[in-house]
């Protein structure tokens, strides 16, 4: 007999209500079930003290004894210290970029090695180009200002 931890549903239309209960993984949702270790009661805020309720003793010796909780479960477990924090695959796929994309970074990241390399060697023509530009005088290089192309006068 496989035995689960998870939640079975109470309550009222639209207004749910929690109980965390161990029971065969064979038994309906709301059917039968062997102890209630909890309540969980998801229409109270997150910082309210009666919307995750535990007794600690019940789900350590559960959990010792063999009993798997569901993944909702788990994580309320989890954040409460009974077991370790699980990591889902759609929490590790939900950070990484599609394969396309890695193709196109990794495109990038070549193109920017190669004008580096290539700038790399062209260095000494860079420099004494930023050299030329440096002894053109300052008032050669500064046109005269154009008229504004909006306005125009009337005589």
């Amino acid at each position: 007999m496989s035995l689960k931890i998870r939640l079975s549903r109470g309550g009222a239309k639209k207004r749910p209500y929690y109980h965390i209960v161990v029971a065969d993984s064979r038994s309906p949702r709301d059917g039968c079930f062997i102890e209630r270790v909890g309540t969980y009661n998801p229409m109270v805020n997150k910082d309210h003290a009666e919307r995750l309720t535990f007794k600690e003793e019940r789900i350590k010796y559960w959990l010792g004894v063999g009993a798997l909780p569901t993944d909702r479960v788990a994580r309320f477990f989890g954040n409460a210290g009974f077991i370790e924090k699980p990591v889902y695959a759609d929490q590790i796929k939900q950070n990484l970029p599609k394969p396309k994309t890695l193709e196109r970074m990794k495109e990038r990241e070549d193109k920017a090695k190669a004008v580096v390399e290539f700038l790399a060697e062209e260095a000494p023509a860079v420099e004494t180009t930023a050299e030329a530009a440096e002894e053109v005088p300052a008032e050669e290089a500064v046109d005269k200002e154009a008229p504004a192309e909006g306005k125009k006068e009337e005589g």
